[in-house]
């Protein structure tokens, strides 16, 4: 009985071992896999997305009108806050006039990419929204455009409502003195996305459009009755800038 007892003992703990090593060898295959998903979602696929931008541009050669006031405040030395609807953003490195831009990027899984991406074209990313970090980020950018800094905002985003302007441009803007910039982009063949923002990738060798419209000054003194007015003028001019690009565009497919 001893024996046969010691014999159940060893054959548990062998069972115990082997079970051990399986979960060892499955842990370490995960951190693999874990590494490899990492490496290439942060180290190969920006490249790769930075590239994808230059090449569609490159095949569209797209068009630029209305950025004569903007060209004049960069001969000036100025600087500004370029605005766009979050859908339009892909391709708005390639429209970019100035010479390098810190771009406001949201904290969730996705913004660590897109800031790598915009690393391609010169620019750098301060990370916030209006839904995590925004008063950090907020602080951030004043400070570089009070330091004569070129600043990128996305007034919709990052989640929407689509094509509605927040608040905290009109309040960047006041704080740093800095003109807000509109702009849009169309392009007469694209894929559009079933995202909030209806996200725009533009076919290769389509025609495109970036559409500039004035620099808009926020008064340093304004309340909040005004800065609401002046959110209401940028919403209305993005919209406005759209749709005229889009029908530009569309006036090229007939």
């Amino acid at each position: 009985m001893e024996r046969s007892s010691k014999v159940v003992t060893l054959i548990r703990r062998e069972t115990r071992q082997a079970h051990q090593r399986d979960q060892d060898g499955a842990s370490r295959q995960a951190r693999l896999k874990n590494r490899l998903e990492r490496w290439a979602k942060f180290s190969l696929l920006p490249p790769i997305g930075a590239a994808l931008v230059w090449g569609i541009a490159a095949t569209m050669r797209p068009q630029t009108h209305g950025h004569e006031e903007v060209d004049a405040l960069y001969r000036s030395g100025g600087h500004i806050i370029l605005a766009f609807w979050h859908a339009q953003q892909l391709m708005i490195p390639a429209g970019y006039r100035g010479t390098g831009a810190h771009v406001l990027i949201s904290q969730h899984g996705d913004g660590e990419i897109i800031a790598r991406i915009i690393a391609h074209f010169g620019h750098q990313a301060v990370r916030g929204s209006s839904t995590r970090g925004g008063a950090g980020a907020l602080r951030a950018l004043i400070k570089l455009g009070r330091a004569g800094k070129d600043l990128v905002v996305t007034p919709d985003g990052p989640k929407g409502p689509r094509q509605v302007a927040k608040l905290g441009v009109v309040q960047l803007a006041k704080a740093t003195g800095l003109p807000i910039v509109p702009v849009a982009f169309a392009c007469s063949t694209k894929q559009l996305f079933a995202s909030w923002d209806q996200f725009m990738i533009p076919y290769p060798f389509s025609r495109g459009l970036f559409l500039y419209g004035k620099p808009m000054f926020v008064s340093r003194e304004g309340d909040d009755l005004a800065l609401e007015a002046d959110r209401l003028v940028l919403e209305t001019e993005l919209n406005r800038l759209t749709e005229e690009a889009e029908r530009a565009m569309a006036r090229t497919t007939r």
